[in-house]
């Protein structure tokens, strides 16, 4: 795996994702049609397991998080920007999302949950906020935020 293919992974995912609103809608289609039983779920996971073992992904750490924008907005990711984490067992700052969030949720120890989701998509609306937090393992969480726009409160 290499960040040009992750890259192009994203880009077709992203690309049924475009012009859709970021609502509850939106969770149950990627759930239905990319949710932890399929071919692309494990094929993400797949690769971000893999750029975080190359050292490409979740390269930097703060605050017992591992994390990383891998990729800034663009047009060819239709506006999305990409960061990955990985968290074990812990919350992480608050944020709001002005735009909403996308997220892949993928267990790698234990049954873990991101904000009491288990393995597959939580999408969050425009104007949510909210303290992202992993329980019972450890995960790593894809991040697709539109236009690349977070909030971090203090």
């Amino acid at each position: 795996m290499t960040p040009d293919k992750f890259r192009a992974q994203i880009a077709g995912l992203a690309a049924q994702i475009a012009g859709r609103a970021i609502d509850a809608d939106l969770d149950a289609w990627l759930n239905r049609e990319h949710g932890a039983g399929s071919a692309t779920y494990r094929e993400l996971k797949a690769s971000c397991e893999a750029g975080v073992a190359e050292g490409w992904l979740c390269n930097r750490e703060g605050g017992g998080i591992k994390y990383g924008r891998i990729f800034k907005p663009a047009d060819d990711l239709f506006g999305f920007s990409v960061d990955v984490v990985d968290m074990t067992d812990i919350a992480g700052p608050h944020h709001l999302h002005p735009n909403g969030e996308i997220d892949l949720v993928m267990p790698i120890e234990g049954e873990a949950t991101f904000d009491g989701r288990p393995a597959g998509w939580a999408v969050m609306p425009p104007g949510s906020a909210h303290r992202p937090t992993v329980r019972q393992g450890r995960a790593l969480v894809l991040y697709l935020l539109p236009q690349g726009a977070i909030e971090f409160t203090k």
